[in-house]
């Protein structure tokens, strides 16, 4: 298992990801994107970005990173930074598929991203993706699987995904939305020829969103790895998007509110690896505080308490513009 290189490593920031959904494109919906990026934001600018970031997570001790077949070119930024970087050897790479880009790098297209879970379209990812990034691929998760998803019930898809697992590959999913427990539960009960398909699972959790917890508490105990994503809720959590209760709690820590927010994460037993989405050097060293953010048991119990109600959390996040 790939993720078996995370687990033994020593260095805090090992256990936090960077992952590029917020440089692969010039449009996301994060918050501060008008400060955080090039004013001009070509392909080159944002390739240029991604490699500045990559090269200042791997020096800090960052080993996993996180791309898709929908963050634009995120593979392809990562791609080349790995050719160029040959002495480059210990790190996990996953990506996603399941999701395929339409923006053609404009910010203002009608839709940025076509969801579609079926056989044809991983074949077709499944081959784009082994284009760039090859033998360096570990990890490939179907994209956002929602309990209604045709890739939770659909055996020939299972078959094809056993067989890249048996080639070396790990399979994972990641979730979305209000559901994301029933989702993750129904996803630990697909197995091909009695074995588990899958070994990951990327969901969303933050202080805001807590309800996938008891479900992936439950993965890891069977044995899957949880990667966290948007633990700082599309920049809500940031410094100066942040309420004020986290502000304060950043404010008694020394720390930002970034910081804070991912060690929120962090101290969580089921946690393997909590992703940074970092769109700026400066970013995400202030993320990386998060491995000595001090939270006691205060200062825990008041972030508790922020957690929304979750319909209303991804309802507010469905309304977030792309920017």
């Amino acid at each position: 298992m790939p993720f078996a290189r995370l687990a033994s490593a020593t260095t805090p920031t090992a256990h936090i990801g960077l992952g590029l959904a917020a440089v692969g494109r010039p449009g996301y919906i994060n918050l501060g994107r008008e400060d955080d990026l090039p004013a001009v934001r070509s392909v080159d600018a944002l390739r240029e970005r991604a490699h500045e970031l990559l090269d200042a997570a791997y020096a800090q001790g960052v080993r996993y990173y996180d791309v898709a077949r929908s963050y634009g070119r995120s593979e392809e930024f990562l791609a080349d930074w790995l050719r160029s970087r040959p002495d480059v050897d210990d790190v996990v790479v996953g990506s996603k598929w399941g999701y395929t880009y339409t923006a053609d790098w404009r910010t203002d297209a009608e839709a940025h991203e076509v969801k579609d879970h079926g056989l044809a379209t991983y074949e077709r990812q499944r081959a784009e993706t082994a284009e760039l990034l090859g033998d360096r691929l570990d990890l490939y998760q179907i994209h956002s699987v929602t309990p209604d998803s045709p890739a939770l019930t659909d055996k020939k898809l299972h078959a094809e995904l056993a067989e890249a697992a048996a080639g070396g590959l790990s399979i994972g999913f990641s979730t979305s939305g209000p559901a994301q427990a029933d989702a993750i539960r129904a996803a630990l009960a697909v197995t091909v020829d009695g074995t588990p398909l899958f070994r990951t699972v990327q969901s969303t959790y933050n202080v805001l969103e807590t309800s996938a917890a008891p479900a992936l508490a439950e993965a890891h105990d069977a044995g899957l790895t949880v990667i966290v994503k948007e633990a700082m809720a599309n920049g809500r959590l940031a410094t100066g998007h942040a309420s004020d209760a986290v502000a304060a709690v950043a404010a008694q820590t020394g720390l930002g509110a970034d910081a804070v927010a991912l060690a929120f994460v962090l101290c969580r037993p089921w946690a393997g690896v909590v992703l940074s989405g970092a769109a700026t050097a400066n970013q995400l060293a202030s993320n990386l505080h998060a491995a000595i953010v001090d939270l006691d048991e205060d200062r825990l119990a008041r972030l508790d308490a922020l957690a929304e109600e979750p319909g209303a959390y991804w309802e507010r996040r469905a309304r977030l513009p792309w920017h």
